[in-house]
């Protein structure tokens, strides 16, 4: 019955992808669903009741309404992304066709040069906006109210003056017609010119520093000032993007009606407002895209169209567009609201994880028969204690030929204590990012894993680069994975390979114990290859992928899975190249990094002990899901990691000798551990100092640098 109950388990929550829903709705493009589903919903509708909807004519036709209406509406989405608001662009939409039209209509102006004047007075329209909203500090609702109200009445004014010479007057030119109706292949040219807009706006908004300035000012005015961002200039310059886009809307209105009156733009502002709102930009300000544009301005289009063929006219049409706003804007508030909540109550998504039940039960002697190999000792009582107070966090530790010990901190430093005492201490290197992994290249450079940003290199000239801070996209994987998110420890292979272990692609490093809690298998390994400059992920779905070492054949690499509680050997090279092998997986403890012992063995890092509540737990993903929604991080469930332990190795996982720190003195909790001329020297990621312990009967001129590379040079 149990094993009925495990296989149920583990099919509900391992095969059922719970955890995809949080990735997407973790995703910026989550936001682009709603409009997305609900333009399919309205385009098949439409052709369902009004079958002779999307003839080639009508679609060429609405391709061109589509140019001018969705350079509007995205003038209006920069203008809300920034946290404002603009109801003067329809008027600044009559300014521009009228504008056009008396250029080319009356003047015989050139249509490019008309192009160019038309966007000067729209510009100069959106400056009038943006001094008032950004540089004066007016409110945006009142500001644009009025100056609708003046925009307005210049048309009025303008239109009595000249509307009689515009009509009056059809001008010869190929150009203008081709502006109003050419098209390719029923493709409108207006429609390109608006595509191209759109993919501008697009790489600007979301891949260069105005729109990240856009954005953090619509979020926060406050925080982007004291981030140093320009905050009047940033608006100001949100509301002259948006009048130039109304300027080229009405311009290729202008170009396909030939005409004007009192009416053109009349009413543009809610229909505009509509279109923002339905494809998702926020009227609070911070959130917005030229995709939500896109989608928001497609639906008002399709409804505008299909009321107008409904037999819906004038006043009927803006009633129906004010309700669809009003409901919009209610749901967008609830959607606003709830989201991150719902985020929070699905993003952590347990797995059904049975651990293997340790056969190496931990005793205090072998006299009752256990014979166990992880014997209690305390050897590790009496250690010297290096740096006490002046490092944090040392999670791992490396020494060079001159016996200097280097080691990373918290503070984002790589700190050097001096020679054989190693009392004296300097900061090596600022890298930025607490340093995890760290390793010598072939030329003395100190390599190391730092969370966030991947593999670093420092030279003997403390010159800190960047080696890679990402690998290849995984195709299945909702989450972009390319970038490296807690990349954790590392070792170079003879031929410069740099194998390094990212733990968790979900979470950062102070999220680890949410890692723990779902035991998905979100960790891999990762390859840099120096003669390609790639990165690429050679093993996927580890639980907490954590310690990687090259082994002594040169061939191979050992690796550790923290929460998985084993450890696992990968041939990169050789005749079993590609091949994976668990070499153990009875360990009673959480394993992290591996390093190399001076007699062709391996030192292991135990970095907490296992308890019977966890192993428990680890098969109740539906206790662990409810854990972690209702209880405090602090009181959840988690591996024990006050005892400190290193196991020494062969490279089939036979446990060779076992040194602990039972009272938890000056060893807390082991991450790392290197040998070095007869001694080990032990960090601890919650440390604050570093340990060396003499090991009996090692070799007192062995080092590491040497052992890796002397053969080499």
């Amino acid at each position: 019955m149990s094993n009925l109950r495990d296989k149920f388990l583990q099919i509900r929550y391992n095969i059922f992808p719970d955890h995809v829903l949080g990735e997407v709705l973790a995703k910026r493009w989550a936001d682009n669903a709603i409009p997305f589903f609900t333009l399919a919903i309205v385009a098949i509708g439409l052709l369902l009741v009004l079958p002779g909807f999307y003839t080639s004519y009508n679609i060429t036709e609405y391709g061109r309404q589509y140019a001018e209406l969705g350079l509007v509406v995205l003038g209006m989405t920069i203008v809300m992304m920034a946290g404002g608001l603009d109801l003067s662009v329809g008027s600044m939409f009559a300014i521009a066709n009228l504008v056009a039209l008396y250029c080319v209509h009356v003047l015989t102006i050139d249509p490019f040069l008309t192009l160019l004047l038309t966007i000067s007075i729209g510009a100069l329209c959106g400056a009038f906006n943006g001094f008032f909203i950004g540089l004066i500090g007016m409110r945006a609702f009142l500001t644009t109210l009025v100056t609708l109200i003046i925009f307005r009445s210049v048309v009025d004014l303008l239109l009595l003056e000249y509307a009689l010479d515009i009509s009056s007057v059809f001008p010869d030119s190929e150009i203008w017609d081709l502006i109003g109706d050419g098209d390719s292949v029923g493709v409108p040219f207006v429609l390109v010119a608006t595509a191209l807009i759109f993919i501008f706006s697009h790489i600007i908004i979301s891949r260069m520093k105005p729109g990240w300035h856009l954005t953090a000012v619509g979020g926060s005015r406050r925080s982007a000032y004291n981030a140093g961002i320009k905050v009047k200039q940033t608006i100001f310059l949100s509301y002259v993007v948006c009048g130039i886009l109304c300027s080229i809307a009405g311009f290729m209105y202008a170009a396909r009606m030939a005409s004007t009156g009192a009416d053109t733009g009349k009413g543009l502002e809610l229909t505009v407002l509509t279109a923002a709102v339905l494809g998702g930009v926020s009227l609070g300000g911070g959130r917005g895209s030229v995709p939500k544009a896109i989608f928001g301005s497609l639906i008002v289009l399709l409804l505008l169209n299909g009321l107008i063929q409904f037999g819906i006219q004038g006043g009927a049409i803006q009633l129906v567009f004010g309700i669809i706003l009003l409901l919009t804007i209610l749901i967008d508030v609830r959607w606003v609201k709830n989201r991150f909540r719902l985020l929070n109550k699905v993003y952590v998504s347990p797995s059904f994880f049975n651990l293997p039940r340790s056969a190496a039960l931990i005793s205090e002697d072998n006299e009752k028969g256990t014979k166990s190999p992880y014997v209690f000792n305390n050897k590790l009582k009496d250690v010297r204690v290096i740096g006490l107070g002046k490092v944090e966090g040392p999670e791992d530790v490396l020494l060079d030929d001159d016996d200097n010990l280097y080691a990373g901190n918290r503070h984002g430093d790589i700190v050097r204590f001096y020679g054989k005492n190693h009392e004296k201490m300097e900061v090596f290197a600022h890298v930025g990012g607490h340093p995890l992994g760290l390793a010598w290249d072939k030329d003395y450079n100190l390599v190391t894993c730092v969370p966030d940003m991947g593999v670093i290199s420092v030279s003997q000239k403390r010159e800190v680069t960047k080696i890679t801070d990402q690998t290849n996209r995984s195709w299945t994987s909702v989450i972009d994975d390319r970038r490296l998110s807690l990349a954790d420890d590392l070792d170079i292979a003879p031929d410069g390979k740099i194998f390094f272990s990212e733990a968790t692609i979900r979470y950062r490093l102070k999220d680890w114990p949410m890692d723990c809690v779902e035991s998905r298998g979100n960790g891999r390994i990762c390859c840099y290859d120096p003669k390609t400059g790639k990165t690429n992920t050679i093993i996927h779905n580890l639980k907490f992928a954590n310690g990687v070492c090259v082994a002594q054949d040169s061939q191979s690499i050992l690796y550790a899975e923290s929460f998985g509680c084993r450890v696992n050997r990968y041939w990169f090279d050789g005749p079993n190249k590609g091949k994976t092998k668990v070499i153990m997986d009875d360990i009673p403890g959480y394993p992290d990094n591996i390093n190399r012992a001076s007699d062709g063995n391996y030192w292991l890092a135990i970095l907490g002990m296992r308890g019977p509540a966890l192993d428990l737990a680890l098969t109740l993903p539906g206790f662990r899901k409810r854990m972690s929604r209702r209880i405090n991080t602090s009181n959840w469930l988690m591996p024990n990691i006050n005892t400190g332990c290193v196991v020494k190795i062969d490279e089939n996982g036979n446990v060779l000798d076992i040194v602990w720190d039972l009272e938890a003195k000056n060893n807390p909790m082991v991450t790392s551990m290197k040998e070095h001329k007869g001694c080990l020297y032990l960090g601890g990621i919650m440390n604050n100092r570093i340990s060396e312990y003499k090991i009996p009967d090692a070799d007192r001129t062995w080092s590491g640098y040497a052992d890796y590379w002397a053969k080499s040079k």
